[in-house]
């Protein structure tokens, strides 16, 4: 991947009510730069090449044993447990926040003895209008709320409204917001739109971080992923994301790897670290080591971490306590074991 250079800049766009807000590990946030057109403009991916590396990460890397149960244990804490469906209940979220504060069976917990760990998991995401129960759920939890917005998830709805959307779930008590970009500015090229679009939304967000999920499997090519994660970075996203699990094709390692590449490039010029989330598809332990080791080599171990990585999914916890209780009783038990909700 080739771009310009540009220099470090520090500095937040003008007008914005920003203050230096922090990370949960006390680094500063990213508050946006100014947006540069030719930048983006000379943004370039080789396709092949990513197509090459990404599959190199399953083919180089594998962890067994005791190291694996250690990976499957951080893939857990950083995990969005989610629940996104059109009979979604009061009843519903309650069970999946009863599982996000006690992911692992209390068994394999003590078989694995990690009790004094806390296992617990990133975040649970839902609709706004069950954001104030996931609230009531995880009173005490440290477990934040997150809140799917702006339309999600075709993200047409009027401007005003997806704005007052993201106001509503902060009032609710939402301290995370996962916004949706719209497509047709990045297959259009209208890079100014699209900057002010994820601005006013991170703005609206106040002190919730904000997640812009970029739908990357309507973008087309591996280059619009490119520019409109540079672009959502430019204008104060603190994760960008894959996608919202809607689309026919979701979370694949050469777009995951194409997005950490651009996450590098901007913490490197700005000193700002934004973090990532793939979602939709990520429904095997496999797969999320996968991802956690791609993250590892292309970013680092700071980015190991439910501050700068999650996983948006529903199923994969599942599989991975299925993993964990074959690693301590040497037997593979049935899904129904370790139901969500």
């Amino acid at each position: 991947m080739n771009r310009n250079a540009t220099e470090t800049r520090a500095q937040q766009p003008g007008g914005s009510p920003d203050r230096a807000l922090r990370l949960h590990d006390g680094t500063e946030r990213n508050p946006g730069i100014p947006l540069d057109a030719d930048e983006i403009a000379s943004i370039r991916v080789n396709r092949s090449a990513v197509e090459r590396r990404a599959a190199t990460i399953p083919a180089r890397r594998t962890v067994k044993k005791e190291y694996q149960a250690a990976w499957l244990l951080r893939a857990i804490s950083c995990i969005d447990l989610t629940t996104l469906s059109g009979d979604d209940t009061p009843g519903t979220v309650e069970r999946l926040c009863a599982k996000a504060r006690h992911p692992l069976r209390a068994d394999i917990v003590d078989a694995l003895g990690v009790r004094d760990l806390q296992v617990k998991v990133g975040a649970v995401c839902v609709y706004h209008t069950l954001v104030p129960t996931a609230v009531r759920a995880l009173e005490g939890s440290g477990i934040p709320v997150a809140a799917v917005s702006t339309g999600f998830p075709a993200g047409l709805s009027p401007m005003a409204q997806r704005v007052d959307e993201i106001r509503a779930s902060v009032e609710a008590g939402a301290r995370e917001i996962d916004i949706v970009i719209t497509r047709a500015h990045v297959l259009l090229g209208h890079w100014d739109a699209l900057y002010t679009e994820v601005r006013t939304f991170r703005e609206a967000c106040g002190d919730a971080h904000m997640k812009a999920i970029l739908a990357t499997g309507e973008l087309a090519t591996l280059r619009n992923v490119a520019r409109a994660s540079r672009v959502a970075m430019m204008a104060g996203a603190d994760f960008i994301k894959t996608s919202t699990g809607k689309e026919t094709a979701n979370a694949t390692l050469p777009v995951g790897l194409v997005m950490t590449r651009m996450i590098r490039a901007y913490e490197e010029e700005t000193g700002y670290a934004v973090g990532l989330k793939p979602a939709g598809g990520i429904r095997s332990a496999k797969s999320a080591l996968k991802w956690l080791i791609m993250i590892k080599e292309e970013l680092g171990d700071r980015w190991l971490s439910p501050h700068l990585f999650r996983f948006g999914a529903s199923g994969l916890l599942t599989d991975i306590e299925r993993q964990l209780e074959h690693h301590v009783t040497g037997r593979y038990s049935a899904a129904n074991r370790h139901p969500m909700v």
